[in-house]
């Protein structure tokens, strides 16, 4: 592996940290090099709010002067002004490597490529083209202004990467969660850390719509809430042929929330929909799952539930949360 390799992964991991938790934005990571040393290592983390590569570049700013910026970094406007008012050549020196094209549009943030053409730093080493028709054009601005350019390091990687917002530009994304012990036991109350229950949170908070099976509600009688980051409840969608369910639980009493019981599901709106569920779910959505979000606690159970199904996944991208390994699989149809 090169030492490009080497650099790029380490912006690839970063963002595989917020995966789906920037939607409906992709997930990108930016890492930036000083005269061969690190500076800073960023990922986007929600959308609206300032991208992989402006929080780079204020954090290669903090490495580089030794100062603190006294701002919200996450305020993209500010960010780019604040970066744009630093003298002419301060970025010159400095290696840029993110996992996605800079963005050429203005959206809810200013352009990225317009914010890279100013700074003018050494080089640019970008992982893959931004592959939707309308956000690209970052790599020609850089070009047109004489910005030094390398495409294409680790771009199978980058595009694993991208794949959820890829899918969900034409449908719905489809991510099944799952908490278990290390023999794939998968009852007996909370199984995952408080690391992973958190992060669980963070991705309800995010999703267009949460589905759960009905025998899910009727035995756990859940909340579904996002209690552990103190964020918006997500709209659920309880997937059962018979309405005969609880109404005083409090998956019913969360405010501002939709509760729909549907007996046929349809995936074909853009959307990302997280699932959570037993064996019933997870056979009856089989051929509809994208991909597989694993909790593994390190523990051995002798409880009867697991999942008695036959599917078979890539391994995409694992990680610790505090004691348990978080897995992120990809379905194969």
């Amino acid at each position: 592996m090169t030492s490009k390799q080497l650099y790029m992964h380490q912006a690839l991991k970063k963002a595989w940290q917020y995966q789906l938790r920037t939607y409906p934005n992709p997930a990108v990571g930016c890492l930036i090099l000083y005269r061969n040393e690190i500076v800073a290592l960023e990922a986007h983390q929600k959308a609206g709010t300032s991208h992989a590569e402006v929080l780079a570049l204020l954090k290669a700013y903090e490495s580089m002067s030794q100062k603190k910026i006294d701002f919200d970094r996450f305020d993209a406007q500010k960010a780019h002004a604040f970066l744009l008012s630093l003298e002419k050549n301060f970025f010159r020196e400095c290696v840029i490597y993110v996992t996605l094209e800079p963005c050429s549009h203005v959206g809810k943030t200013p352009s990225c490529a317009s914010l890279v053409v100013q700074l003018k730093p050494k080089k640019v080493i970008i992982a893959t083209l931004d592959p939707i028709a309308g956000h690209d054009g970052g790599v020609k601005r850089l070009e047109e202004q004489g910005i030094e350019l390398e495409v294409g390091v680790c771009q199978k990687e980058a595009l694993e990467l991208l794949e959820p917002f890829l899918i969900w530009q034409k449908r719905a994304f489809v991510l099944f969660k799952i908490a278990q012990t290390s023999n794939g036991k998968i009852g007996g109350g909370y199984l995952s850390s408080p690391a992973s229950l958190k992060h669980v949170h963070q991705l309800r908070a995010v999703c267009t719509t949460m589905v759960i099976g009905g025998n899910t509600v009727r035995v756990d009688r859940p909340t579904l809430d996002c209690r552990f980051t103190e964020d918006n409840a997500p709209h659920i969608i309880i997937y059962s042929k018979k309405d005969d369910f609880d109404r005083s639980i409090p998956l019913f009493d969360v405010p501002n929330r939709e509760v729909q019981i549907l007996d046929k599901l349809d995936f074909a709106q853009p959307s990302f929909v997280l699932v959570e569920g037993g064996e019933g779910m997870i056979n009856a959505l089989k051929d509809k799952i994208d991909w597989l979000l694993q909790y593994q606690t390190p523990k051995l159970s002798g409880h009867d539930s697991s999942y008695d199904i036959e599917l078979n996944l890539k391994f995409l991208f694992q990680e610790k949360k505090e004691i348990d390994l978080l897995l992120w699989s990809k379905a194969l149809k």
